[in-house]
């Protein structure tokens, strides 16, 4: 059956139901209709206890308790976020379990991540894909919550990787009014205050409004990096009527930093040069990414069973700026050879959704449906130039404010101007059953038609593909005894590649395929939660050289990736929160034109673990205190794409982190990271791209109840 038979049935699945839903609602009483609504994300902080959140939408679309979900799902709540009080969300993301740090872009933007030993570029909030173009990492001052979904998710979310999907949950606004203003200062000048405002606008409450802004100016260990951030995210909420919801949020970003792409290592030996040498040019100066959203939901309930959302996000950037980079080692292992790159990238990306969710009853199976469509339009510019010849630096000796070599001119293959748009509709149809009381099942499948094209007019050529996709996704959970329920599922996942073949050709679009089984564990009289999971992934079509003419690719290669990851979270005690991971991850290249069979995948662990703790005195002298920390171990990990036999050390960081409630509404804090001043590197694209890690910085902080 062939793609568009594929989709049509889909349709017709999808028409069968409204029908039958229909039928259903007919035999219901007019006056079914919902007079009270809970609202997604209010039910989700109630549920909420230490560490531990009951219930998420990230994982089916719908407000499902996470005990009924057939899939392992991470859930990192902000109160972590606070304990560690980080400006970087990726910390968080070192207690999700099998999590591995990627290229982040000379530190611009959050740009790839592996989850289970397979790297993706994909990130959502809110349910919508925010990381098309180079957009500034997530400011932890409007996150309510982080979802990491484990294995594929493109039967929801559409193109993606077989390793799992991050869905960033923003807060928003609430029933009480209150403010908060929260400031931190640390080690090598930095600064930081957010701002969390929360009002309802009219006496019925039916208006509410939200306000989060942070402003940061901070320098980093290494040498010359500095930057500015400025961030605003006002939300607005009204019950237009008992059945209507209107949601509009919006943020702004102001970053402007240096580009850092890190230290070097000759002969593949870490060390011989200090963490903090800086081997660009300090006279290049900042480069600026600027970033807008605006997006707006409005839900009607039909009645007491159905309910339709449609909502709307739009997104732009602009970054440019230039910087010296490294681009090779010389024979001699001491000069680094660099050439400057000056970028100028603007891009807007626009994308909306229908769905219908509602409830259909088949004898004594509950049927859960959502019937949904997407249209997405993206389009980007992006101007490179590209020095050439290039420039020396003794990486033992450094001399700044050397001449900048000119600009490459010509079709090189070194300065690009492109032109980039993507189009693509969707249309998903998910069932989740209930069985019973203890047996749960989920069924769904996505249909992806892709439009791409990209004009490079430095050589006057143009590539186009089109593709269509059909990703299906199957899953079930039993609940054994009520604190243990055993899950299984299979799903696809597929991501179209850019660019053409020594033909002209484009590429096959990347499919992925992923299997799943586990436990899931509601102990101590539900104050922990605990999920073990197996998993098999692979993934097709990945680019490898081409063995005709080394200078292209072709879709030809294959990796795979299994094994175990944990995960707890809870409340253990009504002192003591605490949460923790563990993964095993066998990750390699099964086939490939240039790297060995067997070769393991860049930045990806074998072994990685977490735990994080605080305990809070509840009563006596000390009442009001709490006292916590954090260890991270992380373990080797090839260091270089092309497999070169270089290597990034394991380590293991210990967090410490103490607060303490002067008044109810002053409270103090301290964090100590990297407590034992541990040397480690957390990423790395090649032996002249490896980012080491901070060494032990203390920083303080004060929050405020205005």
């Amino acid at each position: 059956m062939n793609s568009s038979s594929v989709a049509a049935s889909i349709l017709g699945l999808a028409a069968a139901a409204g029908l039958a839903s229909m039928s259903a609602l007919a035999q219901e009483s007019d006056s079914a209709v919902l007079e009270d609504v809970v609202v997604t994300a209010d039910r989700e902080q109630v549920l909420a206890e230490g560490y531990r959140t009951r219930r998420s939408a990230s994982a089916t679309k719908t407000d499902t308790p996470l005990e009924e979900v057939p899939q392992a799902v991470s859930v990192i709540p902000a109160t972590v976020l606070e304990d560690l009080d980080s400006p970087r969300i990726e910390k968080a993301l070192d207690y999700a379990g099998g999590v591995a740090r990627q290229n982040d872009f000379g530190g611009l933007t959050m740009y790839e991540y592996s989850i289970r030993g397979l790297t993706t570029s994909e990130f959502y909030k809110d349910g919508f894909s925010v990381n098309r173009g180079y957009m500034n990492p997530q400011d932890p001052s409007n996150v309510e919550r982080i979802d990491v979904l484990k294995g594929p998710s493109s039967s929801l979310y559409g193109r993606g990787d077989p390793g799992g999907t991050i869905n960033i949950v923003s807060k928003r606004p609430q029933n009480d009014r209150f403010a908060r203003l929260d400031l931190s200062a640390g080690r090598w000048d930095r600064y930081r205050g957010s701002l969390d405002v929360n009002t309802p606008l009219d006496d019925e409450g039916k208006m509410l409004y939200r306000m989060n802004l942070a402003v940061e100016d901070s320098k980093r260990f290494r040498d010359y990096r500095s930057g500015e951030r400025q961030f605003f995210a006002p939300a607005f909420s009204w019950d237009l009527a008992p059945q209507t919801r209107l949601l509009v949020q919006a943020e702004v970003i102001r970053n402007s930093q240096v580009f850092d792409r890190g230290v070097v290592a000759p002969n593949d030996h870490l060390g011989s040069v200090s963490r903090t040498e800086f081997f660009g040019e300090p006279g290049d100066g900042d480069i600026d990414n600027n970033n807008e959203s605006l997006q707006a939901e409005i839900e009607h309930d039909l009645n007491a069973s159905w309910t339709v959302r449609l909502a709307s996000h739009y997104k732009q950037g602009r970054l440019s700026g230039g910087a010296t980079e490294a681009s090779s080692l010389a024979a001699d292992t001491h000069t680094l050879n660099r050439e400057y790159r000056y970028r100028d990238f603007d891009w807007q990306d626009s994308i909306t959704q229908l769905e219908l969710r509602g409830l259909v009853y088949t004898s004594d199976i509950e049927h859960n449906l959502l019937i949904g469509t997407e249209y997405e339009r993206y389009v980007k510019n992006e101007r490179l130039m590209r020095s050439r010849p290039v420039s020396q630096i003794d990486i033992y000796e450094p001399v700044y404010g050397q001449l900048r070599p000119p600009f490459s001119v010509g079709p090189d293959g070194r300065s690009t101007h492109r032109h980039e748009r993507v189009h693509s509709r969707s249309m998903n149809l998910q069932d989740q059953m209930r069985f019973s009381e203890k047996f749960f099942g989920v069924v769904g499948a996505r249909y992806d038609h892709y439009e791409h094209r990209l004009d490079n007019e430095v050589v006057s050529t143009r590539m186009e593909q089109t593709h269509e996709k059909v990703t299906p996704r199957i899953g079930a959970l039993y609940q054994l005894m009520p604190e243990v329920g055993v899950f299984a599922n299979a799903s696809q996942s597929f991501k179209p590649n850019g660019g053409i073949d020594a033909s002209g050709t484009a590429f096959d679009p990347e499919e992925g395929v992923g299997y799943e089984a586990g436990f899931k564990f509601d102990l101590l009289d539900s104050r922990l939660g605990m999920t073990v999971a197996a998993f098999h992934l692979t993934k097709e079509n990945v680019l490898t050289a081409d063995p005709v003419d080394s200078a292209y690719q072709i879709a030809a290669g294959e990796v795979r990736s299994r094994g175990i990851d944990f995960q707890l979270t809870g409340q253990l005690t009504d002192a003591i929160r605490l949460i923790g991971a563990y993964a095993y991850v066998d990750a390699e290249v099964t086939e490939d034109n240039t790297l060995a069979r067997g070769s393991r995948l860049l930045n990806v662990p074998e072994h990685s673990g977490s735990l994080l703790g605080v305990y809070e005195f509840l009563d006596g002298g000390l009442r009001g205190l709490e006292l916590g920390g954090g260890v991270n171990y992380v373990g080797e990990r090839s260091g270089n794409v092309a497999d070169s036999g270089f290597e990034l050390p394991g380590y293991t960081t210990i967090d410490l982190l103490a607060r303490y409630k002067v008044t109810p509404d002053m409270t103090l804090g301290v964090n100590l990271n990297n407590a034992f001043d541990r040397t480690y590197y957390e990423r790395s694209y090649s032996n002249v791209w490896v980012m080491p890690g901070e060494p032990r910085n203390l920083s303080l902080s004060l929050s405020l109840n205005l």
